[in-house]
């Protein structure tokens, strides 16, 4: 079985308790997660084959980052070992109207300082056929994103297809150029992307017509708009997709996606996320959930309804990373959403 390859910055995530806030911390619960690291955990939960690549310091928090990637069959044999620190990142859940927040301690981090000619990419790119990389990443640092240009290039030289989340995150480009300088020339050397309204948004400029994801309005249809003008720019794009949510409050979303290809705009079922427990890592969960649905079917309408699955469930587990399975994501597909006890 080919595998899966995921570039990127793995991160210390420190949360209070609950739905605690920063001000009210006396204690912080600890696990680690990032874009790329979260979309390598859906795969391994799933079964596929997937590597792991970033940096960590030579410490005990990056020993304890890799035996937690292990934890999860995630492979971590070209991480690389170097630099003074592991990024941080302080969460803090939103609950009802009150939103969730971040706060990032990141600066000069392991993977913000790694240089090209770090990362033996044909050996990370061995027995691989799939490369997957975030929008985060080149927003880290001018070397981060030379980095992950490398990691592009070289996996595009050996077949490999490559797909990107854009992931636009505006307190992070801070290093002198903008998302819509750096961006284009990456995702323009990619098979496969995925965003959302903020996404085509910000770094493109390209807008959903009608769309207010602040009162909950998200039309799939307008997001044709987003993807057959994101095709046009990037021809090499084969597949599109774009995540709806709907946010009612920071506890009740209504969550979506639609799937373009070039015969092809398909749009999944919309499900009420009533509760929310957790909805940092649903986009990736879903983008995690669209790798492996589309590498496994031959439908791509069933690859679209898998991934939104997956990232559904993905709001009702606590931490980065989507624990859910093949067969959980497959019941809610049929359409068991009763949340009954399994006996």
């Amino acid at each position: 079985m080919a595998k899966v390859v995921a570039f990127g910055e793995i991160m210390l995530r420190l949360a209070p308790p609950g739905y605690g806030r920063i001000p009210q911390a006396r204690t912080f619960e600890a696990v680690y997660g990032g874009g790329e690291a979260n979309v390598a955990a859906s795969l391994a939960n799933f079964g596929e084959r997937v590597e792991y690549v970033t940096r960590l310091p030579v410490n005990d928090l990056g020993e304890a980052c890799i035996a937690y990637l292990r934890a999860f069959n995630i492979g971590t044999c070209h991480i690389v070992r170097g630099g003074d620190r592991i990024g941080i990142y302080f969460m803090e859940t939103g609950a009802a109207q009150r939103g969730s927040k971040v706060i990032y301690d990141r600066a000069g981090s392991s993977l913000a300082t790694i240089q090209p000619g770090m990362i033996n990419w044909k050996a990370a790119f061995e027995d691989a056929d799939w490369f997957h990389w975030t929008g985060i990443t080149p927003a880290v640092s001018q070397s981060a994103a030379a980095v992950c240009r490398e990691g592009i290039e070289a996996a595009k030289k050996l077949g490999l297809t490559v797909s990107c989340d854009l992931n636009y995150r505006a307190k992070l480009w801070k290093w002198g150029k903008s998302a819509g300088e750096v961006m284009p020339e990456l995702v323009a050397r990619s098979d496969v992307a995925i965003g959302n309204e903020e996404d085509a948004d910000k770094v493109f400029g390209i807008k959903a017509p009608g769309a207010d994801v602040v009162s909950g309005k998200v039309d799939p249809r307008s997001y044709r708009v987003v993807c057959e003008s994101l095709a046009k720019r990037f021809p090499n794009l084969q597949k599109i997709a774009m995540t709806l949510r709907g946010s009612l409050s920071a506890s009740q979303n209504t969550w979506s996606a639609v799937l373009w290809g070039p015969d092809e705009f398909l749009t999944a079922p919309t499900y009420g996320i009533d509760f929310i427990v957790d909805r940092v890592g649903g986009g990736d969960a879903f983008m995690g959930g669209l790798i492996y649905g589309l590498r496994k079917f031959e439908s791509a309408e069933k690859a679209l309804r898998f991934a939104v699955a997956a990232s559904c469930l993905k709001h009702s587990i606590a931490g980065d990373f989507n624990q859910v399975t093949v067969a959980e994501v497959e019941a809610l597909m049929a359409g068991d959403a009763s949340g009954r006890v399994s006996r």
